[in-house]
């Protein structure tokens, strides 16, 4: 897979799947930010993607070794798929995807990672966070 500059771009949406999985393609996108000739701007592999990494009992080194030899999305989800166990994904999917902003709220890291939170009810998931920040933080990408 090719190199990505995510301060051009955002990655994915943690709501895009691939191999049945939230987070793989955004976590995909931030491992090819980390490629010789990539930028992983203000992104990070800690967070949803190293939760994701470690509930599937994958290691970032290997993903990232598949991913740079890889020719599509489809090869590293059926490289994570035959290194994972499939019959966790729905719950993982869920245990991701149902995190909401409310019991993050009174942590400052996290607030002042993403100040608008403050502003968002608590119900807010924090899928819903990240794709509110991509498009604070690109902002022509998203008008139109």
């Amino acid at each position: 897979m090719e190199p990505l500059d995510l301060q051009s771009a955002p990655p994915r949406s943690p709501y895009v799947q691939i191999g049945g999985l939230y987070m793989l393609a955004r976590t995909i996108d931030k491992v090819c930010a980390t490629l010789p000739g990539g930028n992983l701007g203000s992104y990070r592999m800690a967070g949803f993607s190293a939760q994701l990494l470690e509930k599937l009992g994958v290691s970032e080194d290997a993903l990232r070794e598949v991913v740079a030899r890889a020719t599509s999305d489809a090869a590293v989800g059926s490289w994570v798929r035959e290194h994972s166990n499939p019959t966790q994904y729905d719950a993982i999917n869920a245990e991701m995807a149902e995190q909401i902003i409310g019991d993050r709220l009174q942590r400052p890291d996290f607030v002042q990672r993403y100040p608008f939170v403050t502003t968002l009810p608590p119900q807010t998931t924090l899928f819903q966070v990240l794709d509110i920040d991509d498009g604070k933080m690109f902002p022509k990408r998203n008008a139109g």
